[in-house]
């Protein structure tokens, strides 16, 4: 079975989940903010059968998320290290972390996110770097922007309010 591509869709969450919708390549970008380079490092920190993580890696790369660094030229070996726009991915880690102990965490928090400095857990929030104020309904909508098509500016202006 084909699997349905989004890159053509004007839509900025539709062409994230281009690069980043499969659970495998979350996770492989999770165990890279925590310092894994290696190959060897994600098979063995996620259990993954190695043509699946040859598979996420090099679609990582591709998307310009991680880049492939010989380390090793006999044998040739490579790291993986996150570029500048895989290195912008952490705030949404932190969001689906935050997300997932308030509501899939029965037996309490395994993962928290913590102030370096003090220790103190932290709640992310989604912040307007403009106005500094919290990013949330009914303060803050999503309409079609400037680059939108026809299909795009109707859907957006056809629909309710976001709850």
């Amino acid at each position: 079975m084909q699997r349905t591509s989004f890159e053509d869709m004007q839509c900025p969450i539709a062409r994230s989940l281009e690069r980043v919708g499969e659970w495998w390549s979350i996770l492989i970008l999770r165990d890279a903010f925590l310092g894994s380079t290696r190959f060897d490092q994600f098979q063995k920190n996620l259990g993954i059968a190695p043509n699946m993580l040859t598979r996420r890696l090099n679609g990582l790369v591709e998307s310009g998320l991680m880049e492939r660094r010989l380390y090793s030229e006999r044998p040739p070996r490579s790291e993986y290290v996150l570029t500048e726009r895989g290195r912008d991915f952490r705030p949404v880690l932190w969001a689906l972390l935050a997300w997932g102990n308030k509501h899939f965490s029965p037996e309490g928090k395994s993962v928290v996110l913590v102030d370096a400095e003090t220790g103190v857990e932290a709640d992310p929030v989604i912040i307007d770097r403009i106005s500094g104020r919290p990013v949330v309904p009914p303060d803050f909508t999503v309409v079609a922007g400037p680059a939108a098509n026809e299909n795009t500016k109707r859907r957006y202006a056809e629909r309710g309010s976001e709850k």
